[in-house]
């Protein structure tokens, strides 16, 4: 059985050689190399500036990798904001804000020792905003669910160990022309805040949503009935 993924990284630079230890260290999900399954939208992340960018293609070989994907199994959209919290810096305005950002962090992140790879959501522009507006407590635990499918977000594979960046075979690469790609990426994060703003609720889901207040005031965990009714509902 074929356990390759082809993968794509979105760059102002041609990169033939991904190196491991370089980068970032503030990115969703820590120091590694960013990639996605989809070309198009790695040529949008390709072009943050009015430049032209690049979509480098690879093969990943997951032969004997330890994957996590926070899409999927036993994870949660609250642990993949908890990876999130562990890694990027919130803008924490509410007086909740603290006491949320501790809570997630000591009860959903997910163990993370020995992961190569992993596996989630995108947190870019709007998406990290929904997020914070959770921590903050004025966005319920559905609508942060909601929100991170609107906009085709798509998911982004994160190479994080030595050991996954010897198990990527670089392929080539196709310019990404910022005259489409620039305006393509600001164009998705705008319908995602307009698809997010156009969806109506009656009183009495509201009543029956979740903020991060209660999941603290309730003490609940990972497992707990309540989440997983608004999760995978």
């Amino acid at each position: 059985m074929n356990n390759d993924l082809i993968i794509y990284h979105g760059s102002q630079h041609v990169v033939e050689t991904p190196t491991y230890g370089i980068g970032k260290t503030y990115n969703d999900y820590g120091l590694g190399f960013y990639c996605t399954q989809n070309k198009e939208l790695a040529k949008e992340w390709a072009c943050p500036i009015q430049n032209d960018g690049y979509s480098n293609k690879y093969i990943l070989h997951l032969d004997g990798m330890n994957v996590m994907r926070l899409t999927a199994g036993k994870y949660n959209i609250l642990n993949w904001l908890a990876v999130l919290l562990a890694n990027r810096k919130f803008d924490i305005t509410s007086p909740i804000g603290n006491s949320a950002r501790d809570y997630v962090l000591a009860h959903f992140l997910p163990d993370t020792a020995g992961v190569d790879i992993m596996i989630g959501y995108r947190a870019d522009d709007s998406y990290f905003s929904f997020a914070e507006d959770f921590v903050n407590n004025t966005l319920s635990l559905r609508d942060l669910n909601l929100a991170m499918q609107l906009g085709s977000l798509g998911e982004q594979v994160v190479l994080l160990s030595e050991r996954a960046f010897g198990r990527i075979e670089y392929q080539g690469y196709e310019t990404a022309d910022y005259h489409e790609y620039y305006f393509k990426r600001a164009e998705r994060d705008q319908k995602a805040r307009a698809a997010y703003a156009g969806q109506k609720k009656n009183l009495q889901q509201l009543m029956n949503d979740i903020f991060v207040l209660d999941i603290i005031r309730e003490n609940m965990q990972n497992d707990d009935p309540r989440l997983q009714s608004i999760i995978s509902g």
